[in-house]
Parts: structure tokens; sequence; C-alpha cells
């Protein structure tokens, strides 16, 4: 309980810095979110077919909102087709007691009651050009339909992406927004997720940026990563690593890599970021723990901005 509750604290520092409103941002530099039917096989990038986001509203605000999704059909120009389209995808969203809370919903597997909480809405897509290349609106949603955590200072909403059958990859990407209509942000407010399943961009020496927050308690850090594809390299970044080279994986497999934490990353984000060597389309999945094997929250806004490099010069003064 009590490393939960250091996560806990870990987390509520989210808030205070929150600028991304869209979920890939582009400080990750990620195209799409993406979610493979249940049929599809593990080559393809994604280990569970289930992708899971976390929304923060803060306490402060009190009007509707809503969590606008970004062509959720799969059958369309962004999607991976395998033979031809029948996938199915399912959104439902979550609020209510322990839909954060509950040590289930804090995992990298849908496994146990992951799908805690009350259940708000739910939608489901296959081949739909009404919503091909378009948004999708869930809301108005009231803020106090969430569950209120202290330590965040925010109402706390849980949306999972299933693919329910076949075995397409579906490309999305979400917003959280004050409008129905058009992406407005909503100040303060900010989306996490534990495991993310996304798309490389194709291009060569393309990097792709993901920022875990290191608390003051952090020993070690673990870079989780399934079916890179040998695609590249995996390098970590601090005030103190400059571009440390971390394990990757390869086709269909799981890989990770150890990293000791210094005293001066300690409070700070890191920068895990993915260096891209061929051009072909790549899915993969990514995922970060602690020493206890606690999953480490990936956000789209780095903590403190994005880290950086503190090079030291030392000076031998040799004066006869």
């Amino acid at each position: 309980m009590k490393n939960f509750l250091n996560l806990l604290i870990a987390v509520s520092l989210i808030h205070l810095t929150a600028k991304a409103q869209e979920v890939p941002s582009k400080a990750e530099n990620i195209d799409y979110i993406v979610t493979f039917g249940k049929d599809a096989p593990g080559t393809w990038g994604d280990d569970d077919h289930s992708q899971v986001f976390f929304f923060t509203i803060p306490e402060s605000i009190g009007e509707p909102f809503y969590i606008r999704v970004f062509d959720p059909d799969c059958g369309g120009k962004h999607d991976q087709i395998n033979k031809e389209f029948n996938t199915k995808t399912t959104y439902t969203l979550y609020g209510g007691k322990e839909v954060f809370t509950n040590k289930d919903a804090i995992n990298v597997d849908p496994i146990g009651n992951y799908k805690s909480g009350i259940q708000l809405a739910s939608k489901s897509f296959g081949i739909d050009s009404e919503w091909d290349d378009k948004w999708y609106t869930f809301g108005p949603i009231n803020p106090n339909e969430g569950e209120y955590v202290e330590n965040l200072k925010s109402r706390v909403f849980k949306l999972i992406a299933e693919g329910e059958s076949g075995d397409d990859g579906n490309m999305y990407r979400y917003f959280l927004s004050r409008s129905a209509s058009t992406n407005v942000p909503i100040l303060g407010a900010n989306a996490f997720t534990y495991e993310y399943c996304f798309r490389l961009k194709e291009e060569v020496g393309s990097q792709a940026y993901f920022y875990p927050f290191v608390d003051k308690n952090t020993v070690k850090l673990v870079q989780h990563n399934f079916d890179f594809d040998n695609d590249g390299a995996i390098k970590i970044y601090s005030r103190v690593k400059n571009g440390h080279l971390s394990t990757y994986s390869n086709d269909g497999n799981w890989s990770k890599g150890m990293h000791v934490i210094e005293n001066e990353e300690k409070g700070k984000s890191m920068n895990v970021r993915l260096i891209k060597r061929a051009s072909f389309k790549n899915d993969m999945t990514l995922y970060i723990t602690n020493e206890y094997n606690i999953p480490v929250p990936l956000f789209a806004s780095p903590i403190g901005g994005v880290p950086k490099y503190i090079y030291k010069v030392n000076i031998d003064y040799n004066v006869k």
C-alpha cells in the first residue's frame, strides 16, 4: 500500500503542469494510438488488444466536458488492414468510486477488476464511413461523475478501448475538450496511461518520446518494450544521462532494460526516446516500472518540461 500511495503522490504532480490535451501529443511525436482486434497475432505489436487511458479533471472545473475520439472506426485510410477489414473496437468510459484507485486499474495487463468504477458510456465501431477520419464525441460528461482523488486534486475518469473481434489494427487519437464539436483545451486537465500501444512514424531517423516522472523514492526504472522489430535504438535522457542505450525487442517478443536512478534525476521527468532506422510501418507496446514492479504513468506533457542534459566541464589548472 505504501508503494501505491507513493505512486499517487508522483502522479499528483501531473495536473500542475498539464499542457497536453491531445493524445498522442506533439511532444510525443506519435501519430496514433493503436488497438488490434483480439484475433490479431502478437507479432503485429499489440500484446493484449486493450488500451486504458485515465483523464484527470481539476476540482475547480464545474462545467461539463467531452472526450473526443478521432477516427474511431476500423476500416479507413489510417487503419492497418489484415487481408480484409473485420475488426470491431469498443470504447467504454468509466467514472465513480475506484475507477482509478482500485489496484487492478493501475496495471499493464487487462486482468482482474481493471474495469473498476461505474460505466458511463460505451460505443462500438466496425467499418463505418460515417466516422472514418472524423471525430466522435463522448459527452457531455459531468465532472462530479469521476472519482475524486485528493492527491491529484482532480476527478478521474477511465476510457478503455478494446479490440472485441477481428485481426486488424485500429488507429485513433483522443482529445479532452470543453466543446462537443471542436477541440478546446481544459485548463489543468490531463491524460495518461500505464501501457502504451502506438504506431511509430515511418520516416527513417524519426523519434518518439516518452516522459516517465521519477519520484524521490525511486531507485530504478525498468523500460519494457514489445515487438520493436529491431527497428532502431532506445535511449534514455535526463539531467545526467545523455543517450544511455537501453535494450530493445525483435519481432513478437519482449525486452527490458534497467536503469539506476541518480539523485539528480529524482523529482524530475526522464525521456525515453525511440529512434527509428527503417521506413516500414511499425506498431509496438511500451511501459515503464519502478524497482517494485509498479507501473509508472506515461503522460504527454513532461513534468517540469523536457529534461535537458547538464554538461559538466572539469578543468584542471596546473599552476606552477
